[in-house]
């Protein structure tokens, strides 16, 4: 009731989007190098006293694909292009984008996942992004790709993915945004294979909230001074 309130209204909405982009960006990083290099199991055998050497992967070469490109994505397809791998991302228009090598739109989403070996959700959670990646997309992946989610729960359905791992059509995910949030202690995804929980905190940096703060103080002054605010919500798409 309160949100057809508000999108009904004639206030305007800002937000604080892209506070949190390159703690996001830098935590959707240290899930793929956990991921790639099995760094689980060294945390293991550290707790263990064990010697415990293995061959185990590189991101160099290998394709992150970045499902919305905003100021998170962005920032996360800069780092990944350093780690010298190819960056794809999926948005609705599909102009050329700095740090990415082709973008594809939602309707090849099933051709841009066959080419991914770390799938990224960067998207805002909307009626179009809600359960975007269901079975079929989670068996056109790789099955040495993983999944990785930092912006919101619920895009991809959760079912086809608890599916996806335990019957390994991908090879792991790591999860920071959830369905639901804080992840229930019975949840099957505590105990999902080679998947990494992490709780919704990718972003809880003192930058992050200073960042907000700025955010909120420019737009204060452009209010007061009445010139155009930055981080107008469109209250039709949701964000």
């Amino acid at each position: 009731m309160l949100y057809r309130e508000m999108r009904e209204s004639s206030v305007v909405l800002t937000c604080s989007k892209g506070n949190g982009a390159v703690p996001l960006a830098e935590h959707a990083m240290m899930l793929m190098l956990m991921l790639n290099r099995n760094a689980v199991r060294w945390i293991d055998a550290q707790r263990e006293h064990r010697w415990d050497r293995f061959t185990h992967g590189e991101l160099n070469g290998l394709c992150c694909g970045i499902i919305g490109l905003g100021n998170s994505g962005l920032d996360l397809a800069r780092k990944a292009a350093a780690f010298h791998m190819k960056v794809i991302g999926l948005r609705q228009h599909a102009r050329p984008t700095e740090f990415v090598d082709e973008v594809f739109k939602p309707e090849a989403l099933n051709a841009f996942l066959g080419h991914c070996d770390f799938v990224v959700v960067s998207a805002p959670r909307t009626d179009q992004t809600r359960g975007m990646l269901d079975e079929s997309a989670f068996r056109a992946m790789k099955p040495t790709a993983y999944f990785i989610c930092f912006s919101r729960g619920g895009i991809a359905d959760e079912d086809a993915l608890l599916r996806a791992l335990h019957e390994g059509w991908i090879a792991g995910a790591g999860l920071d945004a959830h369905g639901e949030e804080p992840l229930p202690p019975d949840s099957p995804f505590w105990n999902a294979p080679n998947t990494i929980i992490t709780p919704h905190n990718g972003a809880t940096t003192h930058q992050t909230a200073q960042r907000g703060f700025d955010i909120f103080l420019r737009n204060l002054k452009r209010y007061m001074a009445g010139e155009a605010l930055e981080n107008v919500v469109d209250k039709e798409l949701g964000y």
